[in-house]
């Protein structure tokens, strides 16, 4: 894999309080990269994940710039007074001023389980911000009708393995009703796949960027 470079900082968000949301980003080694993706995660997970499966690596060595933070009150970033509660869909402005702090530009958002709070409002709210999505057996998207679904013209690749028999499948009868969608379903991978079989993972997001 060709050498990428690989930092660590922290941005400040008014939703939070102002509290510092800590990142990790990796940048290809020509450090110019036209595209940004942002990595969320899970409720037992931080943006370490992305690390040790070696997505923030990946993504950068393909040309693209990775950032992966931690999520309000998980990894290193402090609980400070939560967007929303838990499971609920938190404002939508929350990544907005994400991005914007981290200068992103229209941005690819990978979005698995517990992130979907953060990620559906946004794609809804600020659709125009949004590169391309691609979730990941999220929560919340029964939150949102079939019609605020139809009317987001945003590339989606919906990505969940076929032993997440409740989460996968719940979340793709709604995320179906995306226009502009592709599947993957991970054969014998659960509800993170990505953990379960990083190379499939990797190479279904590097394709489907590759078609934007």
């Amino acid at each position: 894999m060709s050498s990428v470079e690989m930092s660590e900082g922290s941005v400040r968000v008014e939703t939070c309080g102002d509290q510092p949301l800590f990142y990790r980003q990796t940048l290809p080694s020509s450090g110019a990269a036209e595209l940004c993706v942002l990595l969320l995660h899970g409720i037992r997970f931080s943006s370490e994940t992305w690390l040790k499966i070696g997505t923030l690596e990946t993504l950068a060595a393909a040309g693209y710039r990775a950032v992966a933070i931690d999520l309000p009150g998980l990894g290193h970033s402090k609980a400070a007074p939560a967007p929303a509660p838990v499971g609920q869909p938190a404002p939508g402005v929350f990544l907005r001023q994400v991005s914007e702090a981290l200068q992103t530009g229209p941005v690819v958002i990978i979005s698995p389980s517990l992130s979907g709070m953060y990620s559906l409002p946004f794609l809804f709210q600020h659709s125009e911000q949004v590169k391309a999505y691609i979730p990941v057996a999220p929560i919340c998207t029964e939150k949102f009708t079939a019609e605020q679904y139809s009317s987001v013209q945003t590339p989606a690749l919906i990505v969940y393995g076929d032993q997440d028999i409740q989460l996968g499948e719940a979340s793709l009868s709604n995320l179906r009703h995306l226009p502009n969608h592709k599947v993957v379903v991970m054969k014998g991978a659960g509800h993170p796949c990505y953990l379960d079989d990083p190379e499939t993972w990797h190479k279904a997001v590097l394709d489907f960027l590759q078609s934007l």
